[in-house]
């Protein structure tokens, strides 16, 4: 079977679904419900040709993915009076004219004479269906709601951030500690919301504690290093331009995607990434009539690199917690995301407080709060409301890759740097000239092409999910 397999090629499409095809034929092949269009996978549970090149592509043993019921072991602990073999005709002509059935009748201690067997001869399991399901009301609810938290929490954060510094605080430690300081409100919904249905889980041994540790800390580390960048740049740039250039992190994560996530690197996708360079190009040269006061040209550019160097990281990271969800944990329920963001939250924060004592920077605080622009309890106030904000756009962030794609996620992040710079305008009246205008009109058109794409490959799926029904329909007639 891996042999023939072989003259299959599978090209990731999204969420464990790959198109499998031979230049002539086309399948879907969905990992997460081990399913296949070709019904083969469905009907006898053991991985046809079109799923295991689709398994081989993601780099994993397709006997992992054969039911339990016909693993060796399995077959030494039962004991049976007879065995039924049913030849049942093969759903397309260029495979293989028949295959076969082989099920335990009468199963001592599993099966009694009055149940149904195993498999049934019009290609229908006792098992709930494996086909892709449509996106039901629940699905769009969790996902507007993600949306939401992102958008509204990643706009709230930079703002206040800014205001942190326009009113006078100047520690970039701080400003890094706070992005993640308040991961403990997350154990509220994380002790209170129940563990829900795996949205994904594979067979296999479950990832050992220092394995997920492991993933927790270097996760944890690196959203440090990408909250101190993001922390200079803000400092030396102002909340508008901040945005504007932060937009790039799409390119970055079309680039990480492509190669980590093997998502498809589209026309449509490498205009947003040319456009988006053009725009963040335009805005640092742009450096003499938009820098804050006080700013030298050498730490706008300081702070333009920064931003730059933060918006690769995060669409790294944003790559490799997909990667993680796929590989390496390999059960994907909210909990697991809520449980990835308060360890790897919890690590990030120990890091900015090490970085805070170590720099000194903890030394300036109690002057830095008394010569706060407005006041200490504005001071304060500014900070937790800064620490929330972050709080509940991470939970949008990791929502959005446990319910759509890391890509996804970072469009809708990206969307929000578009939404910053207008509420930038209105808070802190930052100049808005001909040079950021058309910046801004390009972010627009990089974001709307690739929501388009997304809008293509959604109507893909839709069209493959017709052809799972009609072709089911077709073998129940």
């Amino acid at each position: 079977m891996k042999k023939k397999a072989r003259s299959w090629v599978a090209t990731y499409a999204r969420n464990s679904i790959y198109e499998v095809s031979n230049g002539v034929r086309t399948y879907v092949v969905d990992l997460t419900m081990h399913s296949c269009i070709c019904r083969k996978w469905d009907v006898t549970d053991i991985p046809c040709s079109h799923g295991i090149i689709a398994i081989m592509k993601d780099k994993r043993a397709p006997e992992s993915f054969v039911h339990p019921f016909f693993h060796k072991e399995t077959y030494k602990t039962l004991t049976f009076e007879r065995i039924c073999v049913l030849f049942l005709t093969d759903f397309h002509s260029d495979s293989d004219s028949t295959f076969l059935i082989v099920t335990l009748c009468s199963l001592h201690h599993s099966m009694s004479d009055d149940q149904e067997p195993l498999l049934i001869i019009d290609g229908s399991s006792t098992d709930e269906s494996h086909f892709l399901n449509p996106k039901g009301r629940e699905w769009w609810v969790t996902a507007s709601l993600n949306v939401f938290f992102l958008l509204s929490g990643q706009t709230i954060a930079v703002i206040l951030c800014r205001y942190y510094y326009e009113e006078g605080g100047n520690s970039t430690w701080m400003a890094t500690l706070i992005q993640t300081a308040a991961f403990p409100i997350l154990l509220i919904p994380y002790f209170i919301l129940p563990s829900s249905q795996n949205r994904s889980t594979t067979s296999g041994t479950p990832p050992s504690i220092v394995t997920v540790s492991s993933v927790y800390l270097a996760l944890g580390v690196v959203i440090a290093g990408d909250n101190m960048l993001y922390s200079i740049g803000l400092l030396y740039l102002s909340a508008s331009t901040f945005s504007l250039i932060s937009a790039t992190q799409l390119v970055f994560n079309a680039i990480f995607s492509f190669f980590i996530n093997s998502q498809k690197f589209t026309a449509l996708v490498l205009n947003s990434v040319v456009v988006l360079t053009l725009s963040a190009s335009l805005v640092g040269v742009n450096s003499d009539s938009d820098s804050p006061s006080g700013v030298s040209k050498w730490n706008y550019f300081l702070g333009f690199v920064s931003t730059i160097a933060a918006a690769a990281l995060y669409s790294l990271l944003l790559s490799l917690m997909q990667l993680s969800f796929q590989k390496i944990l390999k059960t994907e329920t909210f909990s697991m995301v809520l449980e990835m963001q308060i360890f790897i939250s919890l690590v990030a924060t120990c890091v900015s407080v090490v970085g805070l004592f170590a720099s000194g920077e903890w030394k300036t605080l109690e002057g830095e709060m008394d010569g706060f622009g407005t006041g200490r309890v504005a001071y304060v106030m500014t900070l937790v409301g800064t620490a929330l904000a972050w709080q509940v756009c991470s939970v949008g962030v990791i929502g959005l890759i446990f319910v759509v794609s890391s890509l996804f996620s970072n469009f809708i992040s990206t969307l929000s740097l578009a939404i910053t710079p207008i509420a930038a305008v209105i808070v802190f009246h930052d100049a808005m000239n001909g040079v950021k205008v058309i910046a801004l009109l390009l972010s627009l058109w990089g974001f709307s092409t690739y929501i388009y794409q997304n809008y293509l490959d959604d109507l893909k799926v839709k069209i493959m999910q017709t052809e799972v029904n009609e072709a089911s329909n077709d073998t129940n007639c």
